[in-house]
């Protein structure tokens, strides 16, 4: 019985001590490896964008441009919210009065004031014109009396009919200037009152046309539709508290969502891949099992900075080619741009490559490191043009031992300066372009909730993906991939530029690991 017992015991201390020893082997601890692959290659730019609408109706406020109001600013008092289905006449915004009610005051002032001179001045006309007519009367008679003591002097001396001959003249030269003041009286007179009613006519004018424009303070909708606020120049979207301007007062659109497009940010690196007509892979951040495709429609050809960034990047407008009711203006968007697809090439996961002093190796099975030349690359893999070959295995995670393995194939390190060297080159090429191009007058860009193609700002255009967002500057240096982490993190890993085109990878929040890209193609741990 007791040996029985002592059977027992010695079970159950084997026991914890295997489940003990188990518990302790991490699953990071074993070691992840790979088979180098041969096949079709897809080379692509993956970038962030933002879902619009390419074609639709703009909701216009006032036109402020008339100059019937003074301002040329006018603030948004109250508004439907975004995404509102509206018909046609109903209401969607209502613009802040007080200042076009104001301006109302002040010419109906004017209009007073002015209707109380014209009054004045048709007064003072009648007594001026009355008194010149009075005086005109006073010549006649006094040129009648002239000819009376003419006539009587006719058998008087000379000398006293020649002064009644030059008493008439005076008389009726004083009759005939007092005529001819009388006109020029009259006409100026009657010229004062047809500028002051003109004035007045104006003024009346200017007054139902600010009345006809407080009107159009309350915008409804032209047509059917869903509301999608206007961006305006710093990216924001307008609502309530937003100002509209004489030159720019769209308050909203109407998307027609038949036809959509994704606006998206390329960087300078990866501008020069991108080109009109190529195939474009999309999804929907908020369906993520909806998958479409697209086509490269318009490349800015002048780059921009984007706000709390340094990088320069390119509009490019990306048109989707499928229609789906789920699709809204705004929605974040992830675009694969397909650059070009390489045939029959040696390829391997990304995360197998390491680098040590910019040389970038692989870790083989063999239980050496292998030096290798590195091309291209995408978002998971990279194209190996010497060291290894199709069906060879590597390992992704760092074996063992590691340190103590032999690098071999020195010979391609020559190879891979050169590579550096031309790769630093392109890369002085591109930025020199787009300092270039930067400094040329800018074009029209898209924004809203559509495509404008001569809106000068964007509308609050062009559009900026931040908060929470990722936005990835895809580029190949080295055969590496450059991604920039925007706005809150996440968790697991972002992909960054290795110096030498290999990996880096930083962690967000939640838990990801990081990793150094080192020169060469490769990536230090």
């Amino acid at each position: 019985m007791k040996k029985y017992i002592w059977w027992i015991v010695a079970a159950v201390i084997a026991a914890g001590v295997i489940f003990w020893f188990g518990k302790g082997k991490k699953k990071s601890d074993v070691d992840l490896i790979v088979t180098v692959g041969q096949g079709d290659f897809e080379v692509v730019v993956a970038v962030t964008g933002e879902l619009l609408a390419k074609n639709f109706e703009r909701i216009l406020g006032p036109d402020l441009r008339s100059g019937v109001f003074r301002f040329t600013e006018v603030r948004i008092q109250d508004m439907v919210a975004e995404g509102t289905q509206v018909n046609a006449g109903d209401f969607v915004a209502e613009l802040d009065r007080s200042n076009a009610r104001n301006a109302i005051l002040d010419i109906e002032d004017m209009i007073d004031r002015a209707e109380n001179s014209v009054e004045t001045m048709r007064l003072d006309t009648t007594t001026t014109l009355k008194g010149l007519r009075d005086n005109l009367l006073n010549m006649e008679l006094a040129v009648e009396e002239a000819k009376m003591v003419l006539e009587e002097s006719s058998f008087e001396p000379p000398a006293t009919i020649r002064k009644a001959e030059i008493a008439l003249d005076k008389a009726v030269r004083a009759l005939e200037q007092g005529r001819a003041n009388y006109k020029l009286s009259e006409q100026r007179r009657k010229v004062d009152m047809f500028d002051a009613e003109l004035r007045l006519e104006r003024q009346k004018r200017q007054k139902n046309d600010m009345l006809n424009l407080l009107s159009d303070f309350t915008i409804r909708a032209p047509q059917r539709g869903m509301v999608i606020y206007q961006r305006e120049r710093n990216g924001q979207k307008r609502r309530v508290g937003s100002n509209i301007s004489a030159f720019d007062n769209v308050v909203a659109t109407l998307p027609d969502l038949s036809v959509m497009l994704s606006k998206v940010y390329v960087n300078e690196i990866d501008i020069s891949k991108v080109k009109r007509d190529q195939e474009v892979r999309i999804g929907v951040d908020a369906f993520p099992d909806k998958r479409y495709t697209g086509v490269v429609v318009q490349v800015a050809d002048i780059g921009e900075q984007l706000a709390n960034t340094d990088a320069k990047v390119f509009e490019v407008v990306i048109e989707v080619n499928e229609s789906d009711p789920i699709m809204r203006p705004s929605m974040t968007t992830s675009n694969a741009i397909v650059i070009s697809t390489l045939k029959d090439v040696t390829y391997v996961s990304i995360d197998a490559i390491y680098s040590q002093d910019s040389i970038p190796y692989v870790y083989t099975t063999s239980k050496t490191k292998q030096i290798v030349v590195l091309g291209q690359a995408n978002d998971n893999e990279i194209i190996i043009e010497q060291g290894i070959s199709p069906g060879d295995k590597v390992y992704v995670s760092t074996p063992e031992n590691a340190d103590t393995w032999k690098m071999i194939g020195e010979e391609l390190i020559p190879v891979i300066k050169q590579r550096e060297l031309e790769r630093k080159k392109e890369k002085e090429e591109a930025e020199r372009r787009a300092q270039e191009e930067s400094r040329r007058p800018r074009r029209g860009n898209w924004s809203g909730g559509g495509f404008d193609a001569n809106s000068a700002s964007g509308g609050g255009g062009g559009g900026q993906f931040q908060g929470g967002n990722q936005q990835r500057q895809g580029g190949q240096q080295g055969g590496g991939q450059q991604g920039q982490q925007g706005g809150g993190q996440r968790g697991g890993d972002a992909v960054f530029q290795g110096d030498g085109g290999g990996t880096q990878r930083q962690g967000g929040d939640g838990g990801g690991q990081q990793r150094q890209g080192g020169g060469g193609g490769g990536r230090n741990r």
